[in-house]
């Protein structure tokens, strides 16, 4: 249980501290210092190394959620309202990741490798939005874990 615990608690901080890193620190300078192309290139670039750790991140996040709502708690349901939460909105966010990944995220690339930056720019504010909802859905599932067991039995 406890390396479970420690996995999936690592691989949120990987996922949900690196969404907040970009929002809230990256984009507004690459924003306010970079020109289309350069920007566009950034991004394309800190998405092909930041995305690997992702798909590792929702990996774990998912096994070892699953293994322990299975082996510890039963099942869902019994385990409390606050792991069923953060069960259900961790799937939105899995959801909303391949979304990203496999398609704004695609059109980034294919654009930034043909020069096309408006077509990269639309994409790039697809991903932005797609990852400030997530960004919220981390930190209301983080508050959750952390919180949940005392305010959602």
């Amino acid at each position: 249980m406890g390396i479970a615990v420690l996995l999936h608690v690592v691989s949120v901080v990987v996922w949900v501290g690196g969404m907040f890193f970009a929002y809230m620190a990256l984009r507004p300078v690459a924003a306010g210092q970079l020109e289309p192309p350069q920007r566009l290139r950034l991004w394309a670039g800190v998405f092909a190394r930041f995305f690997p750790w992702v798909w590792a991140a929702v990996a774990l996040i998912l096994a070892t959620g699953l293994w322990m709502v299975f082996a510890v708690f039963g099942g869902i349901g019994p385990s409390g309202l606050y792991i069923d939460l953060m069960l259900g909105v961790g799937i939105v966010m899995m959801l909303i990741f391949f979304h990203v990944f496999f398609a704004p995220y695609k059109r980034l690339q294919r654009a930034v490798a043909a020069e096309d930056w408006p077509t990269g720019g639309k994409a790039l504010g697809q991903i932005r939005m797609l990852i400030g909802i997530n960004l919220v859905l981390g930190l209301v599932t983080t508050a959750i874990a952390s919180g949940g067991r005392f305010l959602l039995v």
